[in-house]
């Protein structure tokens, strides 16, 4: 058992407000007063102090039932123990919690108004009727305020969580769209290499010895480009992409045809650019079916304009994880990406610069 909230921490504090209410309960023994006020105080601290602990558990207009025990008791012990005071501030010091500042000043101003009524009515002691307005309008304001202040730190938190969440998110999908596009690209040209290398084995043994030390070569960078982008430090040069698109194309039997003038580049657009270069490539190798694949990057405007075309199969194509992955880079940076399979396949991407 509990008697504080664990997920409020609320540190100590609530254990010494109660030494407010070990007033009312001292009262009636250090001034002369019957035995009858004496049990009756003892009752009244020995039903408080649950209500008081109660009250912490308590959010929205639940508050307000121990609230209405509170008044209650301060109502009850008016007239024989003064210092029963304490029970409308504890009642005034919960109201932060049944909402929003607007609703527990509401409710502040009703407590005080019925208090104050009822005081004039039944002709309370002055002494009581002073404190229980003053220290509850005064605490109660105060434990309003601290009660927005913890709701609004509350919030920050839990948006900072969220915050965290995305982006765990968002570096799961950049480590997905990068290993796709590395391994994709890597492994066909090593399927490639290998398939070459297995069919000079019988007749150039020496071409095959060289096709081979290139899967091994291939495979070396491609687990130093894994590592690098799961450590997110991935930035892919444009020009030693080209060099390996011509690899890959070129052990695939697809002639290439570059005509690239780059423009002066961020690190983040040559990576751009680069990881769209070598899914388009990819896909030319695995699907496309073409023997010409034409290369092409320049200026235009305000815009830079990477193109990747082939006369292959064409045709309409799903747009897979490794596609969409490439248009979410490019809409990043504010650019377009277009695909066009009515002859071949042109793939057209435009960024600013």
């Amino acid at each position: 058992m509990r008697l504080l909230p664990k997920n409020r921490d609320l540190g100590w504090t609530p254990y010494a407000w109660l030494v407010y209410l070990l007033f009312f309960l001292v009262m009636p023994f250090v001034v002369e007063a019957p035995w009858s006020t004496r049990v009756l105080t003892v009752v009244g601290t020995v039903v408080a102090v649950p209500v008081y602990f109660w009250s912490y558990w308590l959010t929205g207009r639940r508050v307000l039932w121990p609230v209405v025990i509170f008044f209650a008791l301060g109502t009850f012990f008016a007239r024989i123990n003064p210092t029963s005071s304490v029970f409308i501030t504890y009642a005034a010091c919960f109201l932060g919690q049944a909402g929003e500042p607007r609703v527990g000043f509401r409710y502040l101003g009703a407590l005080l108004a019925i208090t104050g009524l009822e005081s004039w009515l039944l002709h309370f002691p002055a002494d009581y009727t002073f404190f229980a307005l003053f220290f509850a309008a005064l605490i109660g304001s105060v434990s309003i305020h601290y009660a927005q202040r913890r709701r609004l730190t509350n919030r920050l938190i839990a948006a900072h969580e969220q915050a965290e969440h995305l982006a765990k998110i968002a570096e799961r999908e950049r480590i997905a769209r990068d290993l796709h596009d590395l391994l994709g690209h890597t492994l066909s040209v090593i399927v490639l290499k290998s398939e070459l290398a297995a069919k000079l084995a019988e007749t150039d043994v020496t071409r095959a010895v060289s096709e081979i030390r290139d899967v091994e070569r291939i495979s070396r960078d491609a687990l130093a480009q894994v590592r690098d982008a799961v450590r997110g430090y991935r930035s892919g040069s444009f020009e030693s992409e080209v060099r390996q698109a011509r690899e890959a194309l070129e052990a695939a039997g697809v002639q290439v045809e570059a005509s690239l003038q780059p423009p002066s580049l961020t690190p983040s657009q040559e990576s751009v650019f680069a990881l769209a270069l070598r899914e388009a490539v990819t896909n030319v190798v695995r699907h496309a079916q073409a023997t010409v694949c034409r290369l092409s990057l320049r200026r235009d405007g305000p815009y830079c304009e990477l193109e990747i075309a082939d006369n292959g199969r064409g045709g309409s194509l799903v747009e897979g994880s490794g596609l969409s992955g490439m248009r979410e880079r490019v809409e990043a940076l504010g650019g377009i990406l277009e695909r066009d399979g009515s002859r071949g396949t042109l793939l057209r991407i435009r960024v600013p610069v």
